[in-house]
């Protein structure tokens, strides 16, 4: 979103912004996605989100409409994410994005996905391996969230 746009945004009374958010994302979707909706009584929130994803999403001139909903699909399949999958999958629709692009993208997402499990849980089984050969007593805390397995230390 360009630097004019936002300040016009925020120059006006934060219902109006929202309302002209709300048009220019069902002119450009054909619909209002769930968590805009939901979103929209908090402009507080609202708008600078959707600031924020109009400059990521739709405004730059790298890759053309099409190329980012396919990404967003492939993104919203590895991460699960029925909602965000439908709307995305609609809108691709809408611009003309055929059945087998759309599946394309969603085997890249899981070819990309598989192999991030097996990097991870490969890398796991290896550390856990390696500490035992070496002597080293593993972590018990999860590295990532540092929550602590609580399984029982073995001998």
């Amino acid at each position: 979103m360009e630097l004019e746009k936002i300040k016009e945004l925020l120059d006006k009374e934060p219902e109006d912004a929202v309302d002209e958010i709300l048009a220019d994302v069902e002119k450009r979707y054909g619909e209002i996605p769930y968590i805009t909706n939901f979103m929209k009584d908090m402009p507080e929130i609202f708008i600078s989100r959707m600031i924020y994803e109009n400059s990521v999403m739709r405004e730059f001139k790298r890759m053309d409409p099409k190329t980012v909903e396919l990404i967003s699909i492939a993104v919203a399949s590895a991460l699960r994410c029925e909602h965000c999958l439908k709307t995305h999958v609609r809108v691709a629709k809408r611009l003309g994005v055929s059945k087998e692009e759309i599946f394309d993208s969603v085997l890249i997402a899981s070819s990309v996905s598989t192999a991030a499990v097996l990097a991870e849980g490969t890398r796991s089984v290896d550390n856990a391996f390696a500490d035992e050969e070496q002597g080293i007593a593993s972590s018990a805390n999860c590295s990532i969230c540092n929550i602590n397995s609580e399984l029982p230390e073995e001998d």
